[in-house]
């Protein structure tokens, strides 16, 4: 018979082979590649050890913060999430990435076409979908069921453990005792009892006789502490005394130190003060002198005399001066201008007023 369409040999008892069989004619006239998962299987890595290890810290998980995570949107959800610029596809990248993928689009629908087809069927006839496997299986959407039982025997009692006896190690010995051989304890033990009672009594009395001892020692020691306190208190008394004389002693020549020292600072003020006196006794009315004959010490009546009555006084009389010498002038340019005119027979009246003569 002819097979609707050539594929690759499957392993038989294959669940889906049916359902690609039916659909393949489907996929190649869509021109699509059926979606296939091609890893293979392997063993999940476990993320710690199975046994954990003392010596070694195990590091702590780190914390899961939906807050830090890209893959939650944040933002208004009605709305379409705005892409910021740095985001955006390259126009070039998504031009070259779609002239790719319609690249291999028709080179898929050239391999579709480049393939042999089964020819259409004969009149009256039609094409089946068969299996060409080696092995035919049934297919079925019904999934086969068996039932089976089973039945254990009832729980019998558990009998009791046995009482545990160790395993006998070693040989066994025996020996034979006659009489006579064991010794009397009453007669024995007499001389045995007779040293501990003794070496008690001797060891009790040896005690007694050392608290005595002790006791002796104990009063003799209260008795020297009790006399060396004694001692000590008045070795104490006397230093204390000594310490007091020794700063009554440091405390008067400190006063008498001072005393003399303000003794002789009393006598050099003294020296000083009439040194000062005797130094001053002729300064003072030299400096007054000297004052006075520099003008700090002025009478007033004097003083504004000379300020301000001598200039005035001066000034009125230059201002007098000035005005007689000026007369004086026009008189002499007078007498020269009526010489001239005398000379030069034009008289001048009398009456005339000496400003024209100016």
């Amino acid at each position: 018979m002819i097979a609707a369409e050539p594929q690759l040999p499957k392993p038989a008892g294959s669940p889906s082979q049916g359902m690609e069989d039916h659909g393949s004619d489907y996929d190649h006239a869509k021109g699509q590649e059926a979606y296939s998962f091609a890893s293979e299987p392997r063993p999940l890595q476990p993320q710690r050890k199975k046994f954990r290890d003392f010596n070694e810290k195990e590091p702590k998980p780190m914390a899961v913060n939906i807050m830090f995570d890209r893959r939650i949107h944040r933002g208004n959800t009605y709305a379409s999430p705005v892409i910021p610029l740095h985001a955006q596809p390259d126009p070039v990248e998504v031009q070259k990435q779609n002239e790719i993928r319609r690249r291999i689009k028709a080179k898929r629908r050239a391999e579709a076409q480049r393939r042999v087809r089964t020819p259409e069927a004969a009149e009256g006839r039609k094409h089946v979908d068969i299996q060409t496997d080696l092995y035919l299986e049934e297919l079925t959407d019904k999934i086969p069921e068996a039932f089976a039982a089973t039945q254990t025997d009832a729980f019998l009692d558990r009998a009791p453990s046995p009482l545990y006896i160790p395993q006998k190690s070693g040989s066994d010995v025996a020996t034979q005792i006659y009489e006579g051989e064991l010794f009397d304890f009453d007669f024995e033990v007499e001389p045995i009892l007779e040293v501990l009672v003794g070496k008690t009594l001797e060891q009790a009395l040896m005690e007694v006789a050392e608290e005595d001892e002790l006791e002796v020692l104990k009063r003799h020691q209260a008795a020297f502490e009790e006399r060396r306190n004694a001692e000590l208190a008045e070795v104490q008394r006397m230093e204390d005394a000594e310490r007091r004389r020794t700063e009554e002693k440091e405390r008067r020549l400190a006063e008498q130190i001072r005393l003399l020292k303000e003794k002789q600072d009393a006598a050099e003020k003294v020296a000083a003060r009439a040194f000062a006196q005797a130094y001053l006794s002729n300064l003072v009315p030299s400096v007054f002198d000297s004052l006075t004959s520099n003008g700090y010490f002025y009478d007033t009546i004097e003083k504004e005399v000379e300020t301000l009555f001598l200039p005035w006084l001066t000034g009125e009389v230059e201002k007098n001066m000035n005005k007689l010498s000026l007369a004086r002038a026009v008189t002499d340019e007078l007498i020269v201008r009526a010489i001239k005119s005398v000379r030069s027979g034009n008289l001048i009246s009398p009456k005339a007023s000496p400003s024209h003569l100016v």
